[in-house]
């Protein structure tokens, strides 16, 4: 992970957000008073319950929806509409089916119009980091779904985005698949030094992944607490799993979540 200086400014801010989603039926106060720095080459776990808005705050950095009130600042520039320099992986890979693996990972270059020499070789540099050597020219049901999440990464990461922005990008996975793809995201993530916004449910999870927990209320979605994880930067899942550290985090993020789902 970069160094970081007191000169850099956060590469994600939101500043006192509130969304509110109107309809002719109801209206429903989806975030209030949200307030979050990222700063650069950090990786951020976001959990809290069902509807509480984690995937509301995705959308927010990417400029998919707007905030009723406050304001999102990416790379230091108000955040008006969709931001094309973004990358997101969703739960689902959504991979083309008639597409090799890696003419799904190009379809990114072909949408930006990235030189195709540039291109091939930054698909070339990504698959071999995320272990899809061998692979590239399989179908998307010739894949396993560990698999074709690791496709949807490198097609995420293959205009080298400054932020990541993932909505439970593992979710769907079993558990050996998914703790093998916690590894492989971690690795990934130090390797490329990309600041990194996760959306998840498991709190292991994001303990495991994050430098920090911010840590969300019932809807209208606050923030109970942003946990600083004291956690090495290099971990070993098995190693990590049996530190008091680990214990001791997701030992607090679920009474906090146990403390917010149970209030009056």
């Amino acid at each position: 992970m970069p160094q970081q200086t007191t000169q850099q400014r956060p590469a994600v801010e939101i500043d006192k957000v509130a969304v509110r989603f109107r309809s002719k039926k109801r209206d429903v106060l989806a975030l209030e008073n949200v307030s979050i720095d990222v700063r650069p080459g950090e990786f951020i776990s976001i959990v809290g319950p069902s509807g509480c808005g984690k995937s509301t705050l995705l959308k927010l950095v990417s400029g998919l929806i707007r905030p009723s009130t406050g304001a999102v600042r990416l790379l230091g520039e108000a955040v008006g509409g969709p931001r094309p320099d973004i990358g997101y992986v969703f739960q689902r890979a959504a991979l083309l089916e008639w597409r090799t693996a890696r003419r799904n990972i190009l379809l990114q270059a072909e949408m930006r119009g990235m030189p195709q020499r540039e291109a091939a070789a930054r698909a070339a540099e990504l698959i071999e980091m995320t272990g899809l050597s061998g692979f590239e020219d399989a179908m998307p049901y010739e894949l396993s779904g560990g698999m074709q999440q690791r496709v949807a990464l490198c097609r995420a990461l293959l205009h080298r985005p400054p932020v990541l922005l993932m909505d439970e990008p593992f979710g769907a996975l079993d558990a050996l698949t998914r703790e093998q793809m916690n590894v492989e995201l971690h690795r990934i993530w130090r390797e490329t030094g990309t600041t990194v916004l996760l959306v998840t449910h498991s709190i292991a999870e994001a303990v495991y992944l994050g430098n920090q927990v911010v840590v969300m209320t019932p809807r209208p979605g606050t923030i109970a607490e942003v946990i600083e994880v004291d956690l090495p930067a290099s971990r070993d899942y098995a190693a990590t799993m049996s530190q008091p550290a680990f214990s001791s985090a997701t030992g607090h993020i679920r009474d906090l979540l146990g403390a917010a789902t149970h209030r009056d």
